[in-house]
């Protein structure tokens, strides 16, 4: 009886060291995980941290020291009180903006298209359509100046709306398509069954079920439209000035400011940044959305 109870003691101590080893495994593997994801994250951040240093120095600090410095805002007040700094950034925003609207009007119900329908080379025009985002954008703004210039487009709102689609739409239409495919065509069949109408079907039922895809896809299509140089650069002129364009003035021409350059690229990050945040219950969703299937 002895030897059985000192049998069973001795199995419950090993069993207690096991489960106790195990729980400090899953300790120090918990904190390994947590210490690589912190420097990852200190890594990612660090270019943004360092421009918002940049920001707050004197350009006689600017080289000569690192950390330790005398912070101001004089950058800020010469960018955003002294310059047209306000008027460059509306403008990003109503071309970034209008050309991603345009590109959900008219982007959704193609990708609804390619999703759903089965017609003659059909991947070949998805495909073809794709081959615009992937085409440089100085192959084609040569013949895009002199038609923008024959139909006076040149330096015009419309006219870098009108071009943007080249960068918001093809990336729109992909993701969105992917979203559509997602959704079981049986649920079209039954609302068809009850009585629905296509229109019904398509803006009741299926926009609300990819509405996490599509503020996630109109929000990468937002931050590749703010971010253009090259169509805003050769297309635009003293009248439009987008803020990605316009952050070269402060490259002086005699030296460059760049506690100045750094406060125009710091608050121009500053839409997409915010728009990102008000929309992230639904950008969570978009993003992980068809990630687990079955």
């Amino acid at each position: 009886m002895n030897k059985g109870s000192d049998r069973q003691g001795s199995l419950s101590v090993a069993g207690g060291a096991g489960c106790a080893h195990l729980r400090a495994t899953k300790r120090l593997l918990s904190i390994t995980q947590n210490g690589l994801l912190l420097i990852y994250a200190v890594f990612a951040l660090f270019p943004l941290l360092w421009m918002v240093i940049l920001s707050i120095k004197s350009d006689t600090q600017m080289y000569t020291t690192t950390f330790a410095f005398t912070p101001t805002l004089s950058n800020y007040t010469e960018v955003l009180l002294k310059t047209d700094y306000f008027k460059y950034l509306l403008d990003s925003l109503i071309v970034a903006g209008g050309a991603v609207v345009i590109s959900v009007i008219a982007g959704v119900p193609a990708a609804y298209a390619l999703a759903r329908y089965d017609f003659k080379k059909k991947e070949d025009i998805a495909f073809q359509i794709l081959s615009f985002k992937f085409a440089p954008e100085i192959l084609v703004v040569l013949p895009l100046f002199m038609i923008y210039q024959t139909l006076h487009l040149y330096d015009t709102y419309f006219g870098l709306i009108w071009v943007y689609q080249l960068i918001s739409m093809p990336l729109l239409i992909w993701v969105v398509r992917g979203y559509f495919e997602d959704i079981s065509v049986e649920i079209e069949h039954a609302a068809q069954v009850d009585g629905y109408s296509w229109y019904q079907i398509f803006f009741k039922m299926l926009l609300p079920l990819i509405k996490p895809g599509l503020v996630s896809a109109a929000l990468l299509a937002f931050i590749f439209a703010w971010n253009t140089f090259t169509f805003p650069l050769l297309l635009a002129g003293s009248k439009i000035q987008p803020i990605t364009v316009a952050i070269t003035k402060f490259l002086g021409t005699d030296t460059a400011h760049y506690g100045q350059l750094a406060v125009a690229a710091t608050v121009s990050a500053l839409p997409a940044i915010i728009f990102a945040l008000c929309i992230q219950k639904h950008l969570v969703r978009g993003l992980s959305f068809g990630a687990v299937k079955g």
